[in-house]
């Protein structure tokens, strides 16, 4: 299938007619995951490449499968208990914000021990902010995980999906990269277990 502008304008015409009198434009280059198109001064229009993209959002397959491939290594049980309590979890009710999509410490970049920026984008787009959780669990510790989440104003279903995002996503990295990434592995052993703890 072609993605371009043509499609993009018909399928934000057909699905958000309120928008369709914005101007439409490619972002270049392109991603290699998805093909996205700035619409009007504040929105963007992302479409993905493969049907691998389309699905990302879809986790329960590939992190049962995780689960039972690291039972062992980690707590099986405590992980599917986990990961069905997240997916039970009433879904986010509100309007979709505004959120980074891979937000860990892997993606921060420090300058003389502080913050100096928050980089790939990749997954940036509108959705549960659960998802932008993750960094909770692989920068903070309990009890300050206990302060962000405070000061955050984060109600227990959002807490208890941020816990399976960064659950499957540690999951996911850990069986694609522990082997041949140290850093990955060590990252990602702290990330599984400390959304285990909560």
């Amino acid at each position: 299938m072609v993605i371009d502008g043509g499609l993009a304008r018909r399928l934000v015409d057909a699905q958000f007619p309120h928008w369709a009198g914005l101007p439409l434009a490619a972002v270049e280059p392109g991603g290699s995951d998805h093909v996205i198109f700035r619409l009007g001064e504040e929105l963007a229009v992302r479409l993905p490449r493969h049907a691998d993209a389309g699905g990302q959002a879809e986790r329960d397959e590939e992190t049962r499968a995780a689960v039972a491939a690291l039972d062992g290594v980690f707590d099986g049980a405590a992980m599917t208990t986990l990961w069905e309590a997240a997916l039970g979890a009433p879904a986010w009710g509100r309007p979709p914000v505004w959120v980074h999509g891979d937000f860990h410490t892997g993606n921060l970049l420090t300058v003389d021990g502080r913050l100096g920026a928050v980089i790939d984008f990749g997954g940036l787009g509108l959705g549960d902010p659960a998802c932008d959780l993750t960094i909770a669990f692989t920068l903070l510790e309990a009890g300050t995980r206990t302060a962000f989440r405070t000061a955050l104003g984060v109600d227990e279903a959002t807490w208890l999906r941020g816990r399976g995002w960064a659950l499957a996503t540690g999951l996911n990295a850990y069986t694609h990269y522990a082997a041949v990434n140290p850093r990955v592995a060590a990252r990602t052993t702290r990330q599984i277990t400390e959304a285990l703890r909560g």
